[in-house]
């Protein structure tokens, strides 16, 4: 049997692609967006096109997006959250800046009694983020 991978698949509900180009633009990676053709089929969305579907996929953060339908409203609440852990310190601290601009800092990076440096936010989206910098000998 395969390995299994979990990742958050959030609902933008209109605002996917302004999201995932903000998310991209802090990761890297490559961003993969889907619209509807006339039959229903998925097909590469153009400038305009609703996001039926998006992924994002850099240095193993993967995050998956849609725009949603009208009639299933989504509702942000604060008992999920994206965590990004690893040990490279320039790149988390410029990720935890970048994401966190236009949002909520609940906490900012610092040292914790476990060692690793630790900060959390709510992003401009309503997206609850930790990131979790651990010290390189673990």
């Amino acid at each position: 049997m395969g390995q299994l991978v979990a990742n958050p698949y959030i609902n933008f509900q209109g605002r996917a692609r302004e999201a995932m180009t903000f998310y991209q633009a802090a990761f890297g990676g490559t961003l993969d967006l889907l619209a509807f053709d006339e039959g229903g089929a998925p097909r590469p969305a153009n400038q305009n096109d609703a996001i039926m579907h998006s992924r994002l996929a850099a240095d193993g953060v993967t995050i998956m997006a849609t725009d949603g339908m009208p009639t299933y409203p989504p509702t942000v609440v604060d008992n999920m959250a994206i965590t990004v852990v690893g040990s490279d310190r320039e790149r988390l601290t410029t990720i935890f800046t970048k994401l966190s601009e236009g949002g909520m800092v609940k906490q900012a990076l610092k040292e914790e009694s476990w060692g690793d440096t630790f900060g959390y936010f709510t992003d401009k989206f309503g997206i609850n983020w930790m990131i979790d910098i651990t010290k390189e000998d673990r």
